[in-house]
């Protein structure tokens, strides 16, 4: 069993993060419920990450919900650069990865991911939750593709819908992430998982490769 599952680190599992709850503006804290706990974030991640490498980037990460689970994923030989603007959530997210998953290699970085970053070639991204506060989602697609080596692989969570609303202002349902990812160069979209929402009806998880 992960030690996230142990009752000392339950606290993180309510804690404001990127996770389904009444969503907030990017800048401010991300989440302020969790109706999802570790074993979803875990569940929707898993098919995506299991196999893909051990380099990944977690991309608009706030404060590590996806992140902690895509360490748990990799284990300790994984390497995570996680992105976000929000230093004080960096901070968060940081010191809960050193806490619950003391030895695998964590990079964060203060910047906006839908401008060019320096990172490393990567086995994997993921966007979870993040790429809903774009409306120029091709723009930033191009971008991410490009940090991807070859055949790597994209692993999306976002709510199944295209009707948004002021904290979740551009969703995207996975039939239109499949068209979307299409075009901008990425292939083999798969639905992976999904789970609930008690806000925009399901979270899915979907995977594609450069």
């Amino acid at each position: 069993m992960s030690a996230w599952h142990d009752p000392a680190h339950a606290r993180f599992e309510s804690r404001p993060g990127r996770a389904d709850g009444p969503p907030q503006p990017r800048d401010a804290l991300r989440q302020t419920c969790s109706s999802m706990d570790h074993h979803d974030h875990v569940r929707l991640l898993r098919e995506g990450v299991l196999g893909g490498g051990m380099a990944w980037a977690d991309l608009g990460s706030g404060e590590g919900a996806f992140t902690l689970a895509l360490a748990d994923l990799l284990g300790p030989s994984g390497s995570i650069h996680t992105v976000d603007r929000d230093s004080r959530a960096l901070q968060v997210q940081v010191r809960a990865l050193h806490d619950t998953f003391p030895n695998i290699s964590v990079t964060p970085l203060v910047a906006d991911f839908t401008m060019p970053l320096e990172l490393p070639p990567l086995d994997g991204i993921v966007m979870a939750n993040s790429l809903h506060f774009e409306r120029d989602k091709l723009a930033v697609l191009r971008l991410v593709r490009d940090y991807l080596l070859p055949a790597g692989r994209l692993v999306l969570v976002e709510y199944d819908t295209d009707h948004g609303n002021p904290w979740v202002p551009f969703p995207l349902s996975f039939r239109s992430w499949a068209a979307l990812a299409g075009e901008a160069g990425l292939r083999e979209t798969q639905h992976l998982a999904s789970v609930p929402s008690r806000f925009l009806g399901s979270i899915y998880s979907a995977l594609s490769l450069r």
